[in-house]
């Protein structure tokens, strides 16, 4: 798989940090990674993470529209805005390609290929809504980074595999991170009291 990690200005750099390290610690998958930031995605980064990442994956500046996933004919597979926030998902929504990470989603929803947005927005407007609504209707999966807790997570790092393992999920990329629900385990019956 031809795989596009697109970083936008939105808090929530943990999620695409724990998403690069699974493509980098599972090369056995298959998964080619390119990578992009948008100038306020390396700003969070250094402030929710610190270090510039580093990857073994190329990485691209994003205003060079001389990527390869600029263009449809590059074969690419799908791409994942992590985290997206709410500016980048209106501007990919309504087919504003002002710089490589819209360019690049344009070419997946052109191309009918998987895009994933992972949303980091609360509380939702309308002018939000009805970005996702057009996004969606379009072809793209839009996943607020919404964790779930029914696996038991224990650290923050767990907290985040939720949301993590639901968007390799929707890539297609076979993964265990997280307990998968299986349905509420039996309870005992209730004591019964005598009258």
């Amino acid at each position: 798989m031809k795989l596009v990690v697109a970083v936008s200005g939105a808090s929530g750099a943990p999620y695409a940090r724990r998403l690069l390290d699974f493509l980098a610690a599972n090369a056995d998958l298959g998964v080619s990674a390119d990578l992009v930031f948008t100038q306020t995605g390396k700003q969070v980064w250094k402030q929710e993470i610190g270090a510039e990442p580093r990857y073994p994956f190329k990485i691209w500046k994003n205003q060079d529209f001389t990527a390869p996933f600029a263009s449809g004919s590059s074969m690419y597979d799908a791409m994942v805005v992590v985290p997206c926030s709410a500016g980048a998902l209106a501007r990919i929504a309504y087919g504003i390609s002002v710089d490589l990470v819209g360019r690049a989603a344009d070419v997946m929803l052109k191309e009918r290929k998987r895009l994933v947005l992972v949303l980091r927005e609360t509380p939702i407007s309308l002018v939000h809504a009805r970005a996702m609504t057009q996004v969606i209707e379009a072809g793209a999966f839009v996943m607020p980074a919404s964790p779930s807790f029914y696996s038991g997570p224990k650290t923050v790092d767990q907290v985040v595999d939720t949301v993590v393992a639901r968007v390799l999920d929707r890539l297609g990329i076979p993964n265990e991170l997280m307990k998968r629900w299986d349905g509420l385990s039996p309870r005992a019956p209730e004591p019964v009291e005598e009258p």
